[in-house]
């Protein structure tokens, strides 16, 4: 005699198939720490080698093929891999580095840096953030496609002095420009068309936006003396604690905008707003702006506000470059020494 079979709660077998995906990723992230450790330490062999003049680059072609000779089925050691892995240590000599912070991203992820990034600064800007925001691969490329690092340092986020006092990390949490060329839209495009384009490629925004941004809601029905209003698109940081009111607009800023978004961030306060977390923070993504007009707005906003823009098409990166390098110029002290 056969008995049905017993029924199980299909939780448990969800927290078992969630233990097994816990310890494939810490297998993983093992794996590549270690990998990271080596490379790190071949290329400071390497380097050490042809800097004290004890090996020529010859050399390295030697040891790519005694490898190949030696350690059948070993892949990775190539004449080209090796040299970027005496890279990878000239470019992080100091080996507190090493395990603090490069041991969590992919080999892949750190050619990329290595291949596209110009200074140090630059290195550092993008392993950091990479890091925080847990890009792909596929995600860092597009990042310095678009000259991320150039727009923060050429153009940091415009906020309110009232936002640094309630959110001192606002900052470094926006954007001055935000880059949308994966919605395709036109030359001429309304408000409406930015506003679908985001909710349909509402993953990409939230990348752009940053890791912590989340999602809450389109056109947010607020309620105030009786009448009904609708917000463009409203998130939550959790960074922050904080609702993010975000109001687009398709042609430039105006003062008078900020006048609205004040309007909808003191309803979120009073009767949106948890207990527990932060005044709301208020973005008007515009197609574009004067900083100067920005400044004059945002000197006495008496609520925490920034103004941004958004750019349909990737920016002209060797402009931005060059721009950088004029930056850095006027803004790095000349060095002068007494001459007899």
């Amino acid at each position: 005699m056969t008995t049905d079979p017993q029924t199980v709660d299909s939780t448990d077998f969800a927290t078992i198939a969630q233990l097994i995906a816990s310890a494939r990723q810490s297998a993983v992230q093992a794996v590549n720490t270690t990998l990271i450790e080596l490379y790190w330490q071949i290329g400071e062999h390497i380097s050490r080698k042809i800097a004290a003049s004890e090996w020529g680059d010859g050399v390295v072609d030697q040891l790519a093929r005694y490898l190949a000779q030696t350690q059948p089925g070993l892949r990775g050691f190539t004449r080209a891999n090796l040299f970027r892995m005496r890279q990878f240590y000239e470019a992080y000599p100091d080996p507190e580095i090493v395990s603090a912070l490069l041991r969590q991203l992919p080999w892949t992820h750190h050619l990329i840096i290595l291949s596209q990034s110009k200074r140090p600064e630059e290195r550092e800007f993008y392993l950091r953030t990479a890091v925080q925001e847990k890009w792909s691969s596929r995600q860092l490329e597009r990042q310095f496609k678009t000259a991320l690092f150039e727009r923060a340092v050429l153009a940091p986020a415009k906020v309110s002095s009232l936002t640094r006092q309630i959110h001192p990390d606002a900052a470094s949490v926006f954007k001055d420009s935000y880059l949308l060329e994966f919605l395709d839209l036109p030359q001429g495009h309304a408000e409406a068309d930015l506003h679908r384009g985001l909710l349909s490629r509402l993953k990409d925004f939230l990348i752009e936006l940053g890791r912590d941004f989340c999602f809450v809601g389109s056109e947010y029905p607020v309620q105030v003396g009786g009448r009904d209003f609708a917000l463009d698109l409203l998130f939550f940081h959790r960074g922050l604690n904080s609702l993010v009111a975000i109001e687009l607009k398709v042609g430039r800023f105006e003062p008078e905008y900020l006048g609205k978004l004040n309007f909808y961030l003191e309803a979120l306060d009073r009767d949106v707003k948890k207990p527990h977390e932060n005044p709301a923070i208020g973005v008007l993504l515009c197609a574009s702006k004067d900083d100067e007009v920005v400044e004059y707005a945002l000197s006495r906003s008496t609520s925490p506000a920034l103004i941004a823009e958004y750019q349909t098409q990737l920016p002209d990166k060797a402009l931005l470059r060059a721009k950088l390098h004029e930056f850095y110029l006027q803004n790095t002290p000349t060095l002068t020494g007494d001459t007899d």
